[in-house]
């Protein structure tokens, strides 16, 4: 919590992008509704900024032992860094799957204006 304040800080006294400071959080969800769903209420709760949603992606993967396949919608998620473990959270607690697929990865550079607007997108009114 520290680096993020830190980052944080540093980018609001400099002007500039620390890398880290905003990740993009996957979220595999098992149709398009479920997926809209968790999108809107996350934007909603103003846990991110911006969600793709990416149709049919096929899967397949170990389940109590067995290789099991499905066809998933994937969630792109861009949220600051210091809101992923909320989004994370959140996102487990509405997922429908016993173990929702949820991880993030830091965006290392970015459009200096894009990476504005996702911050006004997550300030609270």
């Amino acid at each position: 919590m520290l680096r993020t304040i830190g980052l944080q800080l540093h980018s609001a006294i400099t002007g500039s992008y620390v890398s880290g400071t905003h990740s993009v959080v996957f979220v595999n969800c098992p149709n398009e509704q479920i997926a809209k769903d968790i999108a809107r209420a996350v934007l909603d709760k103003k846990l991110a900024a911006s969600v793709n949603i990416l149709p049919q992606a096929a899967s397949l993967y170990f389940w109590k032992g067995e290789i099991e396949e499905a066809t998933e919608i994937l969630l792109l998620i861009k949220t600051k860094t210091s809101k992923v473990f909320m989004l994370s959270s959140y996102v487990r607690l509405v997922h429908p799957f016993e173990i929702p697929e949820v991880f993030s990865l830091p965006m290392d550079q970015g459009d200096v204006q894009y990476l504005k607007w996702l911050e006004e997108g997550m300030e609270e009114d």
